[in-house]
C-alpha cells in the first residue's frame, strides 16, 4: 500500500473547506490546514478549529498574502487543495507562485466546487466569477503544475432546504417559483460527499490533469422533478409559478445581490450542469470511479424536512 499523500488545505475554515479537511483526516491522510493566527481567536471559528485538532489535523499558520509562510507550508506536503471563497479566487495566483517555488507538489486542486467553468453560458456577474476560475485553470496549466479540477455542481444545502426559494428556510408547502420552464437537469451533491469524493481523487492517477465531475445518478433532477418529488413526500400539489428567462435577466440586472440569481440562470435555465458530455480526454465522473462511496441522494436529503 503506497503511503498516503500529505495534504495542505487552504481555506479550510470556509464553507466547503471544513468538509474537505474532515474528509482528509477521516481518510487518514496527514492533513494540514493553513490558517491565519487571528483565526484561532475568532470565536465563530474556535469550535471548528478544536474539531480539526480532535481529528488529528495539524494547524499551519500562514496566509496566501505572505509568500514565505505559504512556500514553507507547501514544502511540507505533497498535495495542495484550495477551498478559498469567492473574494480570493483571483488571488490563487499567489498559491500557484508558491507551488512553483516550492517545487515538490504532486497535485494542486484550485478552488472550483461548482459548475465546470469551461462549459458555462452565464450572464454577469456569474460570467466574471466563472471567468476568474477559468483564468486560474489556465495559469495552473501554463506553469505545468499537475492538477485536478473538481466540478461539484450544486451544494445540496444551498438549494434543497428551500428548493431555491429566496428567503425561505424550509421547502415550500403552498407555491413554488421556478427559474425558466423547470426542465433542464441540474445536479445536487451533499457537502460531506463533496469532501469524500475530492479526497478520493488525491492519489488516483485516473484524476491527474483531469476534471473530476460529481454527477451521482440519483442526484440528477430538473427543477420540476425536485418539486414533484417533494409533492409526493408531503402528499400535496404546489402551485408552480414560472419566471420566463427574459424576466429573470431583468431581475438579475435590477437585483442588489445578483450573483446567486445569475448562477441560477446558468444552472436552471441554460442547463450548464448537464448540457455537455464528459469525455475521457478531459474528465472523469466520481460515482463511477468510486462506487464504494455511499452518497446521500436527493430523496434521502429531502426526508429530513417532511
Amino acid at each position: 500500500m503506497a503511503e498516503k499523500s500529505k495534504i495542505l488545505i487552504i481555506g479550510g475554515t470556509g464553507y466547503i473547506g471544513k468538509f474537505v479537511v474532515e474528509a482528509s483526516a477521516k481518510a487518514e491522510h496527514p492533513t494540514f490546514a493553513l490558517i491565519r493566527e487571528s483565526t484561532v481567536s475568532d470565536l465563530e471559528k474556535a469550535k471548528l478549529i478544536e474539531n480539526f485538532k480532535n481529528h488529528g489535523v495539524t494547524l499551519v499558520f500562514g496566509d496566501i498574502y505572505d509568500h514565505g509562510s505559504l512556500v514553507k507550508a507547501i514544502k511540507g506536503v505533497d498535495v495542495v487543495i484550495s477551498t478559498v471563497g469567492h473574494g480570493q479566487l483571483a488571488d490563487q495566483t499567489k498559491i500557484i507562485a508558491a507551488i512553483k517555488e516550492a517545487g515538490n507538489v504532486k497535485r494542486f486542486f484550485p478552488s472550483e466546487f461548482g459548475n465546470d467553468v469551461d462549459c458555462v453560458h452565464a450572464v454577469e456577474p456569474a460570467k466574471s466569477a466563472f471567468a476568474t476560475k477559468a483564468r486560474i485553470r489556465r495559469a495552473v496549466e501554463a506553469e505545468g503544475i499537475p492538477y485536478t479540477y473538481v466540478s461539484t455542481n450544486c451544494f445540496a444545502a444551498y438549494f434543497l432546504p428551500s428548493l431555491g426559494q429566496a428567503g425561505a428556510t424550509s421547502p415550500p408547502r403552498d407555491k413554488v417559483v421556478s427559474l425558466g420552464d423547470g426542465n433542464p437537469k441540474a445536479i445536487f451533491v451533499n457537502e460531506e460527499d463533496i469532501g469524500t469524493f475530492t479526497i478520493k481523487a488525491v492519489d488516483d492517477p485516473r484524476t491527474l490533469n483531469k476534471i473530476l465531475y460529481l454527477r451521482p445518478p440519483a442526484n440528477i433532477y430538473s427543477f420540476n422533478d425536485v418539486v414533484s418529488l417533494w409533492e409526493k413526500k408531503i402528499g400535496k400539489t404546489l402551485e408552480r409559478i414560472y419566471v420566463p428567462e427574459e424576466q429573470l435577466l431583468k431581475n438579475i440586472q435590477e437585483s442588489p445581490i445578483p450573483l446567486n440569481m445569475a448562477i441560477g440562470h446558468s444552472v436552471f435555465v441554460k442547463g450548464d450542469h448537464t448540457n455537455f458530455e464528459i469525455k475521457p480526454s478531459f474528465g472523469v465522473e466520481a460515482s463511477q470511479l468510486y462506487p464504494d462511496v455511499k452518497y446521500t441522494t436527493v430523496e434521502e436529503y429531502l426526508d429530513q424536512f417532511i
